[in-house]
């Protein structure tokens, strides 16, 4: 098969390249990645002379290059490129808006064009909003829509831009919606390896408002398990929810933890102002690819998350050039 994946060098995207060309050899992937401050091609060393692989450095917002590669009959289209730093979309909103709306819709507009046998979205259970902390809601596929950033916003407004090319037009399209992602290759603005970077430069570690807010967290492996899963196996049309917790963690116990893991001392966090619009809680239900198509996370979070903090010890080469 042929592979069209957006914002391959990009965290997800990368370790998804990676995860396919191991997992099946004779497939062909074109990456098409902007190359911005969060496309890393460090990240892709490992598969970078693969014949079967090719980078193209363009923007998914230019139809021009998005209907060369195409046309060359690609067979699955992944759509991981995105702007998803909510803080910096508290900062510069319309680069989310024109990457992540726009630029999905020039992709959804050339699939259907050019043929696509299936087009896969890539989004975040971040669509759904924010819980009270006390609320045992889990976010699921049913979940109404309630984004509070410019990030989830634009987000949600891709997710119904897919969702509308299947009921419109059929389109073959599947759509996941993920929980935070952590592991190899993220960059350290994110919380998990930006306390582990950290701590091992000697530096505080900020953690907002009072720490108390509540994530779902998925180790990138599992995610991109659960990504062939839904592309290989899931009914078109459809979305999954992806999480990989089954208890409640709040943000400062996960600082916490990395800080035993690398036996620093608590002292070494700083508690900050919290940002605006900063969604308390989010929970998700991912009973529905544990049921259909089984699926479920290979370890626990404090497995990975010792998996994680070991990686970024091992590889500050990569993650120096970063900060």
């Amino acid at each position: 098969m042929k592979l069209l994946i957006t914002g391959g060098a990009g965290f997800i995207g990368s370790n998804f390249i990676i995860y396919w060309l191991k997992k099946y050899p004779a497939d062909k992937i074109i990456n098409l990645d902007k190359l911005t401050y969060a496309g890393n091609l460090d990240n892709l060393t490992a598969i970078s002379q693969n014949p079967n692989y090719k980078l193209v450095k363009g923007d998914i917002c230019d139809k021009k290059i998005v209907d060369l590669i195409l046309k060359d009959g690609m067979d699955i289209v992944v759509n991981f490129a995105a702007e998803s730093h909510v803080d910096r979309s508290l900062l510069h909103p319309a680069e989310f808006i024109q990457t992540n709306i726009v630029g999905t819709h020039v992709l959804l507009e050339s699939s259907l064009h050019h043929g696509v046998k299936h087009f896969h979205h890539i989004s975040t259970d971040e669509v759904f909003g924010s819980l009270d902390l006390g609320d045992l809601t889990r976010f699921n596929e049913n979940s109404s829509y309630h984004p509070n950033s410019p990030y989830s916003a634009s987000k949600a407004a891709a997710d119904h831009l897919v969702g509308s090319y299947f009921s419109s037009y059929n389109l073959p399209i599947t759509i996941t919606n993920c929980s935070n992602n952590y592991g190899p290759y993220q960059h350290p603005e994110k919380l998990i390896p930006l306390c582990i970077t950290n701590i091992l430069t000697g530096k505080k570690v900020p953690v907002y408002g009072d720490g108390k807010n509540i994530r779902d967290w998925l180790f990138v492996e599992d995610h991109c398990q659960a990504i062939d899963l839904v592309i290989k196996n899931g009914n078109i049309g459809e979305t999954y929810c992806i999480g990989g917790m089954t208890k409640n963690i709040s943000n400062l116990e996960i600082v916490r933890k990395i800080i035993a893991l690398l036996n620093a001392d608590e002292e070494i966090i700083q508690m900050v102002p919290d940002r605006p619009g900063h969604d308390r809680k989010y929970a998700v239900d991912w009973s529905k690819i544990k049921v259909t198509l089984g699926w479920r996370p290979v370890k626990d979070f404090d497995e990975w998350l010792e998996f994680t903090v070991d990686w970024y010890q091992k590889n500050t080469g990569w993650w120096k050039k970063l900060i």
